[in-house]
Formats: structure tokens, C-alpha cells, sequence
């Protein structure tokens, strides 16, 4: 069994301080909000290297709006699903605790349907296609996903189920006391660093309209839809387990699989590449 690093939730301390005559502070900076700041501002110079690279879907100069109109959904909807789909009863009893996000509760899946709202707007905001749009951005997701479960490893949350491999670890915020499965770390691997190897790979050639973002859904749903299988269930859920096992997470993912299997499928019969040109004089060439 490996030793739990027990690492302080506040990264810095900032001490109160005055300015014209006015004390601000003082202020905790914790790792999981920077997390956060790391994949948003990863994802942004990818994009901006990207885009500076091949500017076709976005110019450079764009990226940093791109960044933001993502942020602003990503945020917003990975809080509303997370009481929508993990937390609406305590909702309902208590109206207030959507604005209390220091307490934590943030949903992928949410987060996914206000990133896709947020694509929209942007994309008609810039007169692009919203597939071209979500294409260009799906490789640099996977960035915020492993920054953010390592954020859920430092908060020790979202831990597996009880183990005995020889790399099991006790979270301090079990109240079992158990040996877990560390899965948050399996989750920053396969839905982090492997998904971000292959969509950077898959998105370095063009590719047909929805090809990308059909692949980033399959393989998140696959990978979560595996990691499942070793991380701890909600408690409060555990009367919503489909045929006995089947997880809310899980739950949610067999739609994401079907919508990525059906994107890919539509993309290659379709086979449109985005060439490149003004939305208004836009010629799409075949594959």
C-alpha cells in the first residue's frame, strides 16, 4: 500500500494588506481552483500555437476570447450539472448551495453541454461553423480533465473503491478507512494525458467536419465508462445503480459513446474538410 500524499489544500496564502486607506485579505489560493487556471491557460497557447501555425477555423487573435466563451461554459454548466445530475434534492432543500462552489461539486458532463452552448454562441459570433469550431478546440480539453482530477487527487475526492492491490492508498477524507484505488490518477492518465496524446496526433491533419469532436466523445466515454468500474459510487446514489452496477457516471457516458460513435460515422460519410476560407465564400472540398 502506498503512502497518501497528504498535501495542504491552500497552495498560498496571501496576508492582508492595505491600499488607499483600504484592507483587502486576507486570501488562500487552493490547488484545485489553480488546476483550473492551468488547463484554461494551457489550452489557451495550444490554440494560440495552433491557430498561429494553421489559422484557419480561429486567428490567433481570437484564441484569448475562444479561452474565455469556453471558461465561462465550461464553469457555469459543470456546476449546474453537478446539482442536476449528483445533487438536486439537496438543492431543492437548500437553494443557495449552487453558489457556494468553495464546497466543491463539479460535473464533466455538465460542463460538456455548457462548453457546447458556449461554442455556439462564439461560433456565430465569428461566423464559423460550430463543428469546425468544436473540432479546432477538443484536442486541448483533455488538458483541464488531467489538471482537474489531479485537483480531485490533491482534495482527495472522488477516490475509488476499496482494494488490495499493492498501490492502494487511505484517503483522509474516507470515512472507512479503507485501501482505495487511487482512480482520480487513473482518470488524469486515460482521460488526460492519452486522450491529449491521440486528439493532438488525430487533429494534426485535417480531417472530415465533427471527425475530432466525434473521436474526444467516444474515447471520454469509453475511458470514464471503464474507470467506473473502480471508483466509489456517490452514497446517495447507490438506490439510481442500473441492473445493480451501472453508475450515474456511467449512465451518462453510453450517450456520449453513441453520440461520438454516430459523429464519426456521419463525419467520414460526409467527408466535408473545412478549407479554410470566409464562412461567406466558404468552398468545402471532399476528402
Amino acid at each position: 500500500m502506498l503512502a497518501y500524499p497528504n498535501i495542504d489544500l491552500v497552495a498560498l496564502s496571501i496576508g492582508a494588506f492595505t491600499v488607499a486607506g483600504k484592507t483587502f485579505g486576507p486570501f488562500d489560493i487552493h490547488w484545485y481552483g489553480l488546476m483550473y487556471l492551468f488547463g484554461f491557460t494551457g489550452g489557451w497557447l495550444l490554440a494560440w500555437y495552433r491557430a498561429s501555425k494553421r489559422p484557419m477555423v480561429v486567428e490567433p487573435r481570437q484564441t484569448e476570447d475562444l479561452v474565455f466563451y469556453s471558461a465561462m461554459g465550461v464553469v457555469l454548466g459543470a456546476r449546474v450539472g453537478y446539482i442536476i445530475f449528483y445533487n438536486f434534492q439537496a438543492w431543492m432543500n437548500d437553494p443557495l448551495m449552487i453558489f457556494r462552489l468553495w464546497e466543491g461539486g463539479m460535473s464533466f458532463h455538465g460542463g460538456l453541454i455548457g462548453y457546447a452552448v458556449a461554442m455556439m454562441l462564439y461560433a456565430r459570433k465569428i461566423n464559423r461553423n460550430f463543428f469546425d469550431l468544436v473540432d479546432f478546440v477538443a484536442p486541448f480539453a483533455p488538458l483541464g480533465l488531467f489538471f482537474g482530477r489531479l485537483g480531485n487527487f490533491i482534495g482527495g475526492e472522488l477516490y475509488g473503491r476499496a482494494t488490495d492491490v499493492s498501490w492502494a492508498m487511505i484517503f483522509p477524507k474516507d470515512p472507512t478507512g479503507l485501501p482505495r484505488h487511487p482512480s482520480q490518477l487513473y482518470e488524469a492518465v486515460l482521460e488526460g494525458l492519452v486522450m491529449f496524446i491521440i486528439l493532438f496526433w488525430f487533429s494534426s491533419k485535417p480531417r472530415p467536419r465533427g471527425a475530432v469532436i466525434g473521436l474526444f466523445l467516444l474515447l471520454y466515454g469509453v475511458f470514464r465508462f471503464s474507470v467506473e468500474f473502480v471508483r466509489e459510487p456517490d452514497s446517495h446514489l447507490q438506490a439510481d445503480l442500473w441492473f445493480g452496477w451501472i453508475t450515474r457516471g456511467q449512465q451518462l457516458c453510453l450517450p456520449m459513446i453513441a453520440v461520438g460513435l454516430a459523429l464519426i460515422i456521419w463525419a467520414y460519410r460526409r467527408g466535408t474538410i473545412y478549407t479554410g476560407a470566409p464562412e461567406a465564400a466558404r468552398k468545402e472540398q471532399k476528402a
